[in-house]
């Protein structure tokens, strides 16, 4: 880490002062620079007033906003530690995190305190603050001046330090990078929850690597999808491209494919950042149907015909983004294999990067030029990895160090102590192995690798992979059982909607002869079982395997 993002963060407000930073997409709420920083004093008064000092928890619970954007960045440069969890969570979850957290504020979206409202406000909680316009939904009994006088009271002391406005030279924002800034949940409140503690140095460096790997000039805009409370979505959606000086659009709402693709179509973003399961739907709706034509694939791989094509393919898919995308960035889980080969086949500018919540969330990435197929990148500045114990074939478990990496689980020194070798590196619990250019194979989790019968370790993520590509098959799950393997299969509903269900399990048994015949004997699948309904998924969209048996 060379700089706190905070200090690139003030030297981009003092040079795009009038320039929009955050946009609430669909909607008339904007801020610019100069807004956003006087925003984030103003909230430092209101800090002050309930009485919060430096280092105190302040909990953001809320969909993705350019308030939600706001509330954090005014906690950072206050220098307290913002508490970050998910809308998804329960209310009763919420609720447990908050008084785990130690948290004396709460910034609050709507959608929430609607069903937070049922639960008891933790005895440390001041006061809940809403996220669309800062009144207060709650304040504690402890609290002396409320309401309608706390917001006189929040003018007046306001106006008494800035009488005459905020200029740019009084928008000096820093903070200690070694010290606590960032409390990020992984779970709700089932057993211990695990609170990872990130300073301001993992963060700081995690942007540090997104302006070296993803250079942009000040001014290009972006649209924020993914949940701000998850790490992939804080540090490559908001704080890396703000210290760079991009215009943040903020979808507001669930995207759905038609609200997506409108954003992109007005904002025209120079970089997307997404779940492998958003390209994945669009290449099996648009793109798939033709390029499985006969005469497509026949000219794909020829020299003038194929360079016609793919170039027609990526001008084509490009257009669908905005038409000046530069960069394209997937992570969180593993890319469907037939996708990616296409995207690299026309030289689309993909990377798939390789990160974890307890680090901030960044352990390997590539930029798109040195991208290689079916890696997660190599690791990135100020970082190192390694394979615990390699088998014969190179795989064992990832380990990690360096200054992305957390301080801890808050509250939770049994984790903690289980979380890291004795010699100081971070178990990733993720199984993998890594080529001579340090390039990153994740061959899947530890948790959910099989042994088979003679001993041989088998990993569900490679068989699904294949099944994913079979006809008909929308996602799928390994699970064993009694020693076989069962794959669960939720169909592609656009395909298989007119369908009875003894053709889709047809399809499926066609499936499996297919399967078993691309994968080693000692991982062959004993059958395919049909699901009725979606697979649930965490807010990464990634299918929660806990659940399924």
């Amino acid at each position: 880490m060379n700089r706190h993002y905070l200090h690139y963060l003030t030297d981009v407000m003092a040079h795009q002062w009038n320039d929009p930073a955050f946009t609430d997409y669909n909607e008339d709420h904007e801020y610019t620079f100069g807004e956003l920083a006087t925003e984030m004093l103003r909230l430092h008064t209101l800090f002050e007033l309930y009485g919060v000092k430096k280092g105190d928890k302040i909990a953001l619970a809320g969909r993705n906003c350019a308030n939600w954007a706001v509330a954090y960045l005014a906690i950072a440069s206050y220098e307290g530690v913002c508490v970050s969890i998910l809308q998804d969570f329960t209310a009763e979850d919420i609720a447990h995190l908050l008084e785990h957290s130690d948290s004396e504020l709460l910034f609050v979206g709507p959608y929430v305190w609607k069903e937070l409202q049922t639960q008891a406000m933790p005895p440390k909680i001041k006061a809940a603050l809403s996220l669309e316009d800062w009144r207060p939904l709650y304040e504690s009994e402890g609290v002396k001046v409320k309401g309608e006088r706390m917001k006189e009271e929040w003018n007046k002391a306001f106006q008494a330090k800035y009488p005459k406005g905020v200029a740019p030279e009084q928008a000096q924002f820093s903070a200690d990078p070694d010290t606590l800034c960032l409390i990020n949940y992984t779970s709700g409140s089932t057993g211990s929850p695990k609170g990872v503690m990130l300073n301001g140095r993992s963060l700081s460096n995690n942007v540090e690597v997104g302006m070296k790997m993803l250079p942009v000039d000040p001014g290009q805009r972006l649209v924020s999808m993914l949940p701000l409370a998850h790490m992939f979505g804080q540090v490559c959606e908001l704080l890396y491209p703000l210290s760079c000086g991009t215009h943040i659009y903020f979808l507001t709402k669930s995207p759905t494919p038609s609200i997506l693709l409108k954003a992109m179509d007005e904002v025209q973003p120079y970089l997307v950042v997404t779940v492998p399961l958003v390209i994945e739907k669009i290449y099996k709706k648009k793109l798939d149907p033709t390029l499985s034509k006969w005469a497509i694939r026949m000219f794909w791989h020829t020299p003038f015909f194929g360079r016609f094509l793919k170039h027609r393919v990526k001008s084509g898919l490009r257009n669908a983004f905005g038409g000046k995308l530069r960069y394209f960035i997937c992570g969180g889980a593993a890319m469907n294999p037939v996708v990616e080969e296409c995207l690299m086949d026309i030289h689309f500018p993909l990377s798939i990067g390789y990160g974890m919540t307890e680090c901030g969330p960044l352990i390997g990435g590539n930029p798109p030029k040195y991208f290689k197929a079916r890696t997660g990148g190599v690791p990135v500045m100020n970082m190192e990895a390694k394979i615990d114990k390699p088998n014969e074939a190179g795989i064992g478990e990832i380990l990690v160090k360096g200054e992305n990496v957390m301080l801890g689980y808050y509250k939770n020194p049994e984790a903690t102590k289980a979380a890291f070798t004795k010699d100081g590196w971070l178990r990733t619990g993720d199984l993998g192995r890594m080529d001579k250019r340090h390039n990153i194979y994740i061959k899947g989790r530890c948790k959910t690798m099989f042994l088979g019968a003679s001993g041989q370790n088998i990993y569900p993520e490679e068989i699904e992979d294949k099944l994913n590509n079979q006809e008909a098959v929308g996602e799928s799950l390994i699970v064993e059982r009694e020693g076989k393997l069962v794959a669960l299969v939720f169909p592609d509903e656009t395909l298989t909607k007119r369908m009875t269900l003894e053709e889709v399990q047809a399809i499926m048994k066609a499936n499996l002869e297919k399967l078993n015949k691309l994968i080693p004997s000692y991982s062959k699948v004993s059958n395919i079982e049909v699901q009725e309904k979606p697979f649930e998924h965490t807010p990464k969209k990634s299918i929660k395997r806990f659940l399924y048996k």
